[in-house]
């Protein structure tokens, strides 16, 4: 899927720029993160298309291509802690079209998810109806806020609407859902964090094993709705808003991932 944003006239703007502009807003260095965030692979000086997707796959740098991309902005990047530095299989592979084609690579995990606006819990939450007025979890990353529903299943029944996937859910409340805590991604760890913030229902993109049974022993309901969906916002939001104030042309391409 590929959703573009109004074509500008051919404009260009410094590789350097760009990421000083990504910086800016992202402000990277307020994060403890698993890998680098900003300029991961260097490509040509000047940028005029930016493609955005979640992950820096192969079939996304693929598209890219295809697209005539001069740059890549992502939320899951190459490089994350415990690499050992050896460039190898899927590795080399991916890195190999981003230099044969001299296209710049920029990615941004937790900064890209932290984002008071253009984050991708800020965008889950907008397309969801919620206004976080608190924050909890590591580096406050997960958000709070007041909802309406009658009932956990109808919450779930929300969520699949605006994701467009099924969602699993563990539903111990059998009452009216009335605080939603919420995190995109891996975030099944923040769990007790939400219900110690007052959460009867706790959003995010994946669930593990534990979770399950916090649960139905604590009475606070979990939906996930994969780990993707959650964070396909995120990634569009930050470059279409940079590629519009430089007037860059931005073009979103959702490579379909069912975790």
């Amino acid at each position: 899927m590929q959703a573009h944003d109004p074509l500008p006239s051919g404009r260009t703007a410094g590789r350097d720029a760009l990421l000083r502009r990504f910086d800016a807003l992202l402000s990277p260095a307020r994060f403890k993160d698993y890998g680098p965030n900003g300029l991961q692979v260097e490509g040509r000086a000047e940028i005029g298309h930016i493609v955005s997707g979640v992950t820096a796959s192969r079939a996304l740098i693929e598209a890219a291509i295809d697209a005539r991309a001069d740059a890549v902005f992502v939320h899951h990047g190459l490089f994350w802690r415990g690499h050992d530095g050896r460039v190898t299989g899927w590795l080399k592979q991916r890195l190999a079209l981003l230099l044969a084609h001299d296209i710049s690579l920029f990615a941004y995990h937790l900064p890209l998810d932290g984002h008071s606006e253009f984050g991708n819990n800020a965008q889950l939450g907008a397309r969801l109806g919620w206004v976080a007025d608190g924050h909890f979890g590591e580096q406050d990353l997960g958000s709070i806020g007041d909802t309406h529903f009658e009932d956990a299943s109808a919450l779930a029944r929300h969520v699949e609407r605006v994701v467009e996937r099924p969602v699993t859910l563990v539903d111990p409340v059998r009452g009216p859902i009335r605080r939603v805590a919420w995190c995109t991604g891996g975030a099944q760890g923040f769990f007790e964090a939400a219900i110690a913030a007052g959460a009867d229902a706790f959003v995010t993109g994946e669930i593990s094993e534990p979770q399950a049974h916090y649960a139905r022993e604590l009475g606070v309901a979990f939906i996930a709705c994969g780990h993707h969906a959650s964070e396909r916002y995120g990634a569009p939001a930050v470059a279409g808003h940079v590629a519009a104030e430089l007037g860059l042309r931005h073009t979103f391409i959702d490579i379909d991932n069912p975790a």
